[in-house]
């Protein structure tokens, strides 16, 4: 295992690893003959990546990139993303992952509240980039990763900071949906991300991590912390191997596992329903899977996928701002509890009230987090870019303020209960409801709208729109509805595209005009089966 502490910068972790486990795999993609890149498959042993991160080195350098820029990343989920964040990390740069499921004036958000100082991106994304930098009043430089090779990077418009990178320099930002509409830019240091990975290694238990033997599959992409972050820099310190797929396919899960050796598998709720859909196969049982890692599974499936498929899985908790988990690993376990660990030196939890009183145990409230007393925010995000206000009021009282609801038990087991106010969790993707709202209240035929979560027993949650039409007479129609769903599908990620939409008489408000959402349908209905509803889910797709 390297050892590291909070001086050790990602460049440094980096190399020593090299040294040290120079001729084991550290990324892997899983061969897939439709994917578009590497469809016999791949592997980068470590000597490979030292090789590769150093000329990529050598070309930002040379383009003048150094500490204080930031550089996003468009890069899908393919290694390359990986081996220019390790580069641009070592030189000090910042880099800002990318979602390509964003539309144009989401990507052109990203640009403009990042000041992004390059975008890297391939080119099949050329008319993404060029119609979001359309609506930017920032304008980044682009350079096509397929043309680096033959290609001079654009050099830099302003200088790098003077210096080395150390421990506290922002390694990555990454945006993670709020309850006020507009994506917050987590800063996340090296330290942090160091952290998460060692966090992560040394857990023990069922999750042990075993040094230079464990080839961990992850099918989460890697503009979220999961894969980018916490199993990355995992497998980084103990001289495993990342495989990394592009996305998750239910039909290709077992023969990628298979095929690709893998001990330890990540999954989110969302995956256990698809894989038990699925029809038995030999492949399901011939695979070498020590561990599931993930959060969401169905209490009344937990069990039922662990006798099916031989190994447990393993429920945690975590989130961009602290991703080293709480982890339900050690036995005995609470199989179809939705336990997700306890508390551990390094990381203290409890359950507060809203005036921040410490709860007894079983009762629920909001899981509130810290390193410790005497340094809390040790470890945890540097803060939201450009926010102080919003980074304060998370932490206040001295303790990160994650707004999920969970009770603690007699034996200090954390159970999940509810998701934070006003998010929308679809298949592992946090959907800010008042983006939707926002967006919808530009339509000239809306006249006022709320957007809340509905549960899905495939995707966990499902976008509902409760719309009230400026004409409402006669306009309630299918057609209607459809043509606010395409304005929505049109400029929002497709994910974030209302699946349920339902034409309501009147949005019901608090005296000083807050939405009641709660007060929308009667109580104990099932507004799925309610007059006027409308279902979209089936058109819900990424392009």
């Amino acid at each position: 295992m390297i050892t590291i502490s909070d001086q050790t910068t990602i460049g440094e972790a980096f190399f020593e690893a090299c040294k040290r486990y120079a001729s084991h795999c550290l990324l892997a993609v899983p061969a897939n003959p439709v994917r578009n890149h590497d469809s016999g498959g791949r592997e980068v042993s470590y000597r490979e990546a030292a090789t590769e991160v150093r000329t990529l080195m050598g070309t930002y350098q040379s383009a003048g990139y150094g500490l204080g820029h930031r550089v996003g990343l468009f890069l899908e989920s393919r290694p390359e993303h990986l081996l220019h964040k390790l580069a641009l990390n070592a030189l000090g740069v910042c880099t800002v992952p990318i979602n390509p499921d964003h539309r144009p004036r989401e990507l052109a958000y990203v640009v403009d509240h990042a000041r992004l100082d390059l975008i890297v991106a391939l080119a099949s994304r050329a008319d993404a980039v060029r119609d979001a930098l359309a609506l930017t009043r920032h304008q980044p430089a682009v350079a096509w990763l397929e043309r680096l090779a033959t290609q001079p990077l654009p050099p830099t418009l302003t200088a790098a900071q003077p210096g080395e990178p150390v421990g506290d320099t922002p390694a990555s930002i990454l945006y993670t949906s709020g309850t006020t509409g507009q994506p917050k830019g987590c800063v996340l240091s090296h330290t942090y991300e160091l952290a998460a990975g060692h966090w992560y290694a040394t857990q023990g238990g069922l999750g042990a991590v075993r040094e230079g033997v464990e080839r961990l599959y992850n099918p989460l992409p890697l503009f979220h912390v999961n894969a980018s972050i916490l199993s990355f820099y995992c497998m980084l310190l103990s001289g495993g191997c990342q495989v990394q797929t592009d996305r998750f396919q239910p039909g290709r899960w077992w023969a990628e596992v298979v095929e690709s050796r893998a001990t330890i598998v990540h999954y989110l709720g969302v995956v256990v329903p698809m894989l038990l859909n699925q029809p038995e196969s030999d492949l399901e049982r011939a695979h070498q899977v020590r561990f599931g890692y993930g959060a969401g599974v169905e209490p009344q499936l937990h069990a039922k996928f662990e006798a099916r498929y031989g190994f447990p899985l393993l429920e945690l908790w975590g989130m961009t701002e602290m991703v080293r988990p709480l982890c339900d690993c050690h036995e005995p376990r609470q199989v179809g509890t939705r336990a997700f660990g306890r508390a551990r030196p390094g990381l203290d939890a409890c359950v507060m009230d809203e005036a921040g009183q410490v709860l007894p145990d079983g009762i629920p409230g909001e899981l509130v987090i810290r390193h410790s007393e005497a340094t809390p925010r040790r470890h945890f995000f540097s803060g939201y870019l450009d926010n102080p206000q919003a980074t304060a009021e998370a932490w206040r009282g001295g303790w990160f303020h994650t707004g999920d609801i969970v009770s603690r038990g007699g034996d200090g087991m954390f159970h999940f209960m509810d998701r934070r106010k006003n998010i929308i969790r679809r298949s592992g993707e946090n959907i800010a409801a008042a983006e939707v709202e926002a967006l919808l209240l530009t339509h000239p035929s809306v006249a006022n709208v709320a957007v809340m979560a509905l549960p899905d027993e495939v995707r966990e949650e499902e976008v509902l729109a409760c719309v009230v039409l400026k004409d409402r007479d006669g306009h309630e129609t299918p057609e209607v509805a459809r043509a606010l769903f395409d304005f929505c599908h049109q400029q929002l990620a497709y994910y974030k595209a209302p699946g349920w939409l339902w034409f309501a008489a009147e949005i019901p408000t608090t005296g000083t005009q807050k939405i009641q959402k709660h007060r929308i349908f009667p109580e104990g209905a099932d507004p799925r089966t309610l007059p006027g509803m409308h279902d979209l889910r089936s058109l819900k797709k990424r392009h």
